[in-house]
């Protein structure tokens, strides 16, 4: 099977002046993963290595540079998911885990349970060979001075970058027929402590399964949970092909915020198969209908063809070409 991978920054309003720092870190995402995939490695790996490179990219809210809760800390959540086994690790409200990918892999692949949450999550991180760091050193100036002014000016938005969005994620397929597909975020800012959102759950901000795909959400997480996007999406991944009309152009939410956008036609490695494509928009058409909410999703379906949609101004994502090349976009 020829291996697949797509990644994506978050779906948000992301200022022109971060459009560069934001295909570049994709692109180093998928450098990253695709050196695993085309090599025979496993998606697993290459999920990690994927997701690690943009949870060190303080352009994304995700590991360094995530967004500050309302005491001023970060609190992070991560999760992977195995589309073979459907087994899922997961952990929540981290403070002291530079990557919590690594941590959510830990809980996957050494843990009867399949979520950790705070102290508990660090610690079974820490005995399982993932160090520990001062809290600090999840703190970027950049979001310090957000939350400084956010806190002085009543969180007005115009403070900082996407305060309901900027989450990471990746899923990739193996030569092997490995499915899996991951997600990690810094949460939003000015959260309450302990606020969880649809990331590290599973079915809402990731979902994998082998006999449909994988997905990973971004946006606004109290609504994405409320539609189980990632479930849904995979879900939606069994309808029928795509019409003629769907093939017209994008397709618009009944709320009217914005147009549900697929990737450029042009830039489209799906050839005729549309299945991907069509159940990325659906998923993020419900999320409008249904909710009145914003948010993005990227995905793989079994076979590997890539699929993505948003209803945000942009978001910031990359995948690998059938010619081994990258595609990144905004």
């Amino acid at each position: 099977m020829k291996p697949s991978l797509i990644v994506h920054g978050g779906a948000w309003d992301i200022p022109d002046e971060a459009i560069g720092a934001c295909k570049a870190g994709c692109r180093r995402a998928l450098e990253a993963g695709w050196s695993v995939l085309r090599s025979g490695g496993p998606a697993l790996d290459a999920v990690e290595a994927a997701i690690v490179v943009l949870e060190d990219e303080p352009v994304f809210d995700a590991g360094f540079g995530s967004h500050l809760n309302f005491d001023g800390r970060v609190e992070c959540d991560a999760i992977v998911m195995n589309g073979t086994t459907l087994r899922a690790g997961a952990v929540a409200a981290l403070q002291r885990v530079r990557n919590p990918i690594r941590a959510a892999r830990a809980v996957m692949e050494h843990s009867s349970h399949m979520m950790l949450v705070a102290e508990g999550a660090e610690r079974f991180a820490r005995d399982h060979g993932i160090a520990l760091c001062d809290p600090a050193d999840l703190v970027s100036d950049a979001e310090r001075t957000a939350w400084q002014l956010c806190r002085e000016d009543s969180h007005a938005a115009e403070h900082h970058r996407g305060h309901e969005q900027g989450t990471v994620g990746a899923v990739a397929l193996d030569a092997q027929g490995n499915l899996f597909a991951g997600t990690s975020t810094g949460g939003t800012c000015c959260k309450l402590p302990g606020r969880v959102g649809d990331s590290p759950l599973i079915g809402c901000g990731c979902y994998a399964d082998a006999a449909a795909g994988g997905v990973s959400c971004t946006g606004y997480g109290e609504a994405i949970m409320k539609i189980v996007m990632a479930k849904t999406a995979c879900d939606l991944l069994g309808s029928a092909p795509i019409s003629e009309h769907h093939r017209s152009g994008p397709e618009h939410n009944s709320s009217n915020i914005h147009s549900v956008k697929p990737a450029e036609p042009s830039a489209n490695p799906c050839g005729e198969n549309f299945r991907a494509m069509l159940g990325a928009r659906k998923a993020v058409h419900l999320l409008a209908q249904r909710t009145h909410a914003t948010g993005g999703l990227i995905l793989l379906d079994r076979d590997g063809n890539p699929g993505l949609a948003f209803n945000t101004p942009r978001m910031a994502y990359g995948y690998v070409l059938p010619d081994g090349s990258f595609h990144t976009s905004i």
